[in-house]
C-alpha cells in the first residue's frame, strides 16, 4: 500500500514537472512572438514617421498664398497649384457624388434582397475583382472606352475612372455594415406592419449610417491620391479650366510631373502638393475613425 502511494506521488510529481516545462516553453514562445511583433511594428512605424517627417520638412516650406491662387508655372518661374487643386477637388467631388448612391444601393441589395442568390454571388465576385484591380487597369479601361473613342482626354473620363474605384469600396462597406445589424430590429419593424423599403431606410440604414459614411470617406481618401487612372483619362492642363470636356489638371498628376523634373521650383511645388494631399488623406482617415467610434 505504501509502495503504491509512493508510486502515485512520483507520477504526480513527474506530471507537475512536465506541466511546468510546457508552461515555460509556452512562455518562451510567447516572448519570442511578442518580440517579433514589436520589431515588425517598430519597423513599419519607423518608415511611416520618416516619410511624414520628410513630407513636413520639405513640403511646409513651399506653403504660401500663391500656392492656392496661381496656376502651375513654367520651369524656373513663380507659380502655384490652384488649377491642380481645383481639378482634383472637382473630379473627386463628382466621382463621389456619382459612385456613392450606386454603391449604397448595390450594398443594400446584396445585404437585404439577395443574400444567397446567384445574382448576389455574381455581384460579389465582380465587386471583389474591381476592389482588388490595380487602378492603372481601370484607367486603361476608361481610356479605351472613352478617351480613344472620343479622341480627347477630359475631366469626365477622369471622373468615370475615379468613380469605378469608389463603387466597390462603398458596396463592400455598406453590405458589411448592414449584415451587422441584428435581425431582431428588422423583425420588430415587420411585426408593426412596416414595408420592406421603410425598414431599410428608417431602421437598418439608419443604424448602419456611421459605418456607411466611414466607407465613403475611406473611398474618397483612396481616390484623392490616385495618379495612374488620371494619367490615362484627364491627363493634365497647365491652365485653369472648369470644362469637364477638356483635359484637366489634378494634384497627383502634377506632383508626379513636377517631382520627376530637374527644376527646383517644380520640385518645391511637388513637395508642397504632397504635404497638402497627405494632410487631406490623414484628415479623412481621422474623421472616419471618429465616426466609427462615436456612433451617429
Amino acid at each position: 500500500m505504501t509502495a503504491r502511494t509512493g508510486e502515485a506521488l512520483l507520477r504526480k510529481a513527474d506530471a507537475a514537472q512536465l506541466r511546468e516545462r510546457r508552461f515555460a516553453a509556452r512562455k518562451r514562445m510567447n516572448r519570442i512572438a511578442l518580440t517579433l511583433s514589436l520589431l515588425a511594428m517598430a519597423f513599419g512605424v519607423f518608415w511611416l514617421l520618416w516619410i511624414l517627417f520628410e513630407t513636413v520638412r520639405l513640403g511646409i516650406g513651399g506653403l504660401s498664398l500663391s500656392l492656392f491662387t496661381q496656376m502651375t508655372p513654367p520651369p524656373n518661374e513663380a507659380g502655384g497649384l490652384a488649377n491642380a487643386l481645383w481639378g482634383s477637388f472637382l473630379m473627386v467631388l463628382l466621382a463621389t457624388f456619382i459612385a456613392t448612391p450606386i454603391g449604397i444601393m448595390a450594398g443594400v441589395y446584396l445585404a437585404e434582397y439577395d443574400v444567397r442568390g446567384w445574382l448576389g454571388q455574381l455581384t460579389r465576385f465582380v465587386n471583389d475583382i474591381l476592389l482588388s484591380a490595380p487602378s492603372i487597369v481601370i484607367g486603361l479601361f476608361v481610356y479605351a472606352l472613352v478617351v480613344a473613342r472620343f479622341k480627347s482626354f477630359s475631366g469626365w473620363a477622369g471622373i468615370m475612372a475615379l468613380a469605378l474605384i469608389v463603387v466597390p469600396v462603398v458596396i463592400r462597406t455598406t453590405e458589411n455594415m448592414l449584415m451587422l445589424i441584428p435581425s431582431a430590429l428588422r423583425e420588430a419593424a415587420y411585426a408593426l406592419g412596416a414595408p420592406k423599403w421603410k425598414v431599410i431606410t428608417s431602421i437598418t440604414l439608419r443604424a448602419a449610417r456611421a459605418g456607411v459614411v466611414t466607407g465613403v470617406l475611406l473611398a474618397v481618401a483612396r481616390i484623392a491620391g490616385e495618379t495612374a487612372p488620371l494619367l490615362f483619362t484627364a491627363l493634365n492642363n497647365q491652365f485653369w479650366t472648369s470644362s469637364l470636356t477638356e483635359p484637366m489638371a489634378s494634384l497627383p498628376v502634377t506632383i508626379f510631373k513636377f517631382a520627376m523634373s530637374p527644376y527646383e521650383n517644380w520640385q518645391q511645388l511637388a513637395w508642397a502638393g504632397v504635404f497638402l494631399i497627405t494632410v487631406a488623406v490623414l484628415g479623412l482617415n481621422i474623421l472616419a475613425r471618429v465616426l466609427t467610434r462615436n456612433k451617429l
